[in-house]
Parts: structure tokens; sequence; C-alpha cells
């Protein structure tokens, strides 16, 4: 029987290079219209794009957004924030 060797990533790497998702989560305070101007702002998304992701938020509860790098989620996440729009990053 031949062992398949485990690849192993270092930690360093593990938490910054592997893609993440940036989840946009339901509130009861913010407007569709802002949510999707928002998305098409700051996520570059295209309109029915943007609809579609607060269409589902509203429905779901969640909906992830974008997918990237920790570092540029972040900063994403916190232009998302400025504006009142709750997000999370899952690892």
């Amino acid at each position: 029987m031949v062992k398949e060797k485990e690849k192993t990533i270092p930690d360093s790497e593990s938490t910054t290079k592997l893609p993440k998702s940036l989840i946009l989560i339901n509130d009861d305070v913010n407007t569709f219209d802002h949510v999707i101007e928002t998305l098409i702002e700051i996520c570059n998304h295209n309109e029915e794009q943007a609809e579609q992701c607060a269409l589902i938020t509203h429905l779901k509860g969640k909906c992830p957004i974008r997918k990237g790098e920790r570092n540029e989620l972040l900063h994403i996440k916190q232009q998302l924030s400025d504006r009142m729009l709750s997000t999370v990053i899952s690892e």
C-alpha cells in the first residue's frame, strides 16, 4: 500500500492566502436601494448582481458578496461598515 504525501501549508499562508468569503448580513434598517447602491459602488457589482444579493440577504438572512484574500476583504468590510452594512468574513 502506498501512502500519499500530505500537503502542508505554513500557518502564515493558511490565514492570508486561501480565499475567504465576505458575507452580507440582513438587517431591518437599510433599504434595498441603499444596499444595492453600496454593493455597486464598493464591491463593483453590476445592478443585477447587487439586486440579487440584496434579495438573497433579505430572504435567507445572509449572502456571500465577495471572495478573496483576508486583507482585501477586511478593507471592503470596513467600507461597508462605514455605510452601515453588516458583514462577516468566513474562515
